[in-house]
């Protein structure tokens, strides 16, 4: 990508190289205006301040090679002064990697670290890994998981990695499977939900995610029993097939067993039990990982739980 001479103070004109082609244009501009917020963004969006090739355009526009995208003033922090973190938590992520090379990173996310800034905090993993990995100059993340979801975790390191891999999600490729302990005994003859999901804001302002048949999208998750303590709770494998925000949490609920420590989803009164355990977690762990890599192999990785998971288990199965 280039950039043109501005045409008045604090425009900026910029060329869409090839390796751009087909990307977003909210997508393209969040990944360029590094610090600005997200609903800034689309607010130069909606208001037809952002042009491209002199015309207005939609957030869902896909960029063309030799696209002239006219970006208006806006303030960007400088890339080489970032919201300066703390030094534990850049140490608690880099222990956290699992896998690296070149063009991808893979990190065991911990719990309670949301995967980017945005709606009240500063920072989030892809902030940290830019200050771990300054070089890298195209850091992205490939998927997301909700912050109190532990688990695998892919940033794209190259451009040409996140283009492959969002192909792959977009496929069957990529297979993604994690651990749930949810409320109950788990039936062995549930070992598929598919339920179509919409979102809905309550009153507070709050975003839900909620079975809907008639305006929801499709979506499909594969459940296996893993193990069981007796009627009170069971360790399930959960293999989602397609996508959607809070896929399992929902599915799983509608199947009648809510996740422990599910503040959204879940029951209060079975998440307590968790907790007095010592289980002061969401219970939703991205546990494996297989991905097709470029040059035509594949990556098979898993992530152990954390010690405070491990515990709770531990203090489930021992007998009373």
């Amino acid at each position: 990508m280039t950039t043109t001479a501005p045409s008045t103070p604090g425009v900026q004109l910029l060329e869409v190289s090839p390796e751009y082609a087909g990307q977003r244009i909210d997508n393209f501009l969040l990944a360029r205006l590094k610090g600005v917020p997200k609903t800034l963004i689309y607010r130069i969006l909606r208001k037809g301040e952002v042009r491209v090739n002199k015309g207005r355009i939609k957030p869902e526009y896909k960029l063309q090679a030799g696209d002239i995208v006219r970006v208006p003033p806006v303030r960007v922090p400088e890339r080489d002064e970032p919201v300066p973190l703390a030094q534990g938590l850049l140490q608690r992520l880099e222990a956290s990697i699992v896998y690296e090379d070149k063009a991808l990173l893979v990190i065991n996310k911990p719990c309670g670290i949301a995967v980017h800034g945005g709606s009240g905090l500063n920072y989030g993993v892809i902030e940290a890994f830019r200050q771990l990995r300054p070089d890298c100059k195209e850091l992205e993340l490939v998927h997301r998981l909700d912050r109190d979801t532990s688990g695998l975790l892919m940033i794209a390191k190259k451009r040409s990695m996140l283009r492959h891999l969002h192909t792959a999600l977009r496929g069957d490729g990529v297979d993604k499977r994690y651990m749930a302990l949810v409320r109950g005994n788990w039936a062995s003859s549930i070992k598929q939900v598919r339920a179509s999901l919409g979102k809905s804001n309550l009153r507070s302002g709050e975003r839900m995610v909620e079975v809907d048949e008639e305006e929801g999208k499709e979506s499909v998750t594969v459940f296996k029993v893993l193990r069981r303590f007796g009627d009170f709770a069971t360790l399930i494998e959960a293999k989602p097939i397609t996508g959607r925000t809070h896929q399992i949490r929902v599915h799983t609920l509608h199947a009648g067993h809510c996740i422990a420590g599910d503040s959204k989803y879940g029951d209060d009164d079975f998440s307590k039990e968790i907790r007095d355990l010592g289980g002061k977690r969401l219970f939703l762990h991205a546990y494996m990982l297989t991905v097709p890599l470029p040059d035509g192999g594949e990556l098979k990785l898993q992530a152990p739980v954390d010690e405070m998971w491990a515990k709770t288990v531990e203090r489930l199965s021992a007998p009373i």
